[in-house]
Parts: C-alpha cells; sequence; structure tokens
C-alpha cells in the first residue's frame, strides 16, 4: 500500500517532503561490463561517503 493512501486512510502523519529520489532513473543491466560497473559502484560506494556532499555530517 502506497504511503498517500496509509496517510489518507490510517492517519499517519504528513510527509512535507520529497518521497522518491530526485533525478532517479532505472537501467536495465545488459551486458556482462554493465553488470560489473555496477558491482564495482555498489562495492565501493560507501566508501565515498564520507566525501559525499550529500551527507549530512560533513561540516
Amino acid at each position: 500500500m502506497n504511503y498517500i493512501r496509509r496517510d489518507k486512510n490510517d492517519n499517519w502523519k504528513p510527509f512535507n517532503k520529497r518521497l522518491w529520489q530526485r533525478n532517479y532513473y532505472e537501467h536495465i543491466i545488459r551486458t556482462e561490463t554493465d553488470l560489473n560497473k555496477i558491482r564495482e559502484y555498489i562495492k565501493t560506494n560507501p566508501q565515498m561517503w564520507d566525501r559525499d556532499r550529500n551527507n549530512p555530517f560533513i561540516v
């Protein structure tokens, strides 16, 4: 069940921000190379979090 329906039917607290990631897009993995790039991103991305401008803990 989606958030809007729960908000209306179950009195969930309203959420005044975006519910979906901005500029999100899906990607169909078509080749082994694509798959390997995505695997590498998943593997190394957490290591980059301390440098990410979207990290709320960076001063």
